[in-house]
């Protein structure tokens, strides 16, 4: 039971760490090697001075959207560990942790929506005259695709885990 208990801390913690990569990490949308798109700034990498120049996004409402969906994700996967851990201490013996269990499923869900909403309209998301064929999907999306079966499988072995003396 302590392994079980462990290695879904270990899921969890490793979830939450991704998905903070995915939310805060730039790179979403790759135009070119020195050309990059996050949910946050738009990147440039400057050769001469090696530097990156980030200058913000154009906001729009399909990107607000994805932000604050990535943004619920990170508190509801935070707020569901947190109470994971008071639950381990005050949980009575048999009881079934469905806080947890609910809100990484909430998070697993408000992820899901927020890459189906980049996967379809990242044209107005990136708000930019170029052809989109010309670039990629960058890691943090992958990351962030990744994340969505991690928590939804965390949230079903929440729902399913009993706590034992």
């Amino acid at each position: 039971m302590v392994l079980l208990l462990v290695s879904l801390m270990v899921l969890h913690l490793v979830t939450l760490t991704l998905l903070l990569i995915a939310t805060l990490e730039k790179s979403w949308w790759i135009w070119t090697e020195s050309e990059i798109t996050d949910l946050w700034y738009n990147c440039f990498h400057d050769n001469a001075t090696d530097v990156w120049m980030c200058a913000t996004t154009n906001e729009n409402d399909w990107l607000q959207s994805v932000q604050a969906l990535m943004i619920l994700a990170v508190v509801f996967s935070s707020i569901s560990f947190l109470f994971f851990l008071g639950q381990l201490l005050t949980l009575s013996k048999r009881g079934i942790f469905y806080f947890t269990g609910i809100s990484q499923a909430f998070a697993g869900l408000t992820t899901f929506a927020a890459c189906l909403i980049f996967t379809f309209h990242r044209k107005e998301i990136l708000n930019d005259s170029r052809d989109d064929s010309r670039g990629r999907f960058g890691y943090c999306f992958v990351i962030a695709w990744w994340c969505v079966p991690l928590l939804l499988i965390s949230a079903a072995l929440y729902v399913h885990l009993r706590k034992r003396e």
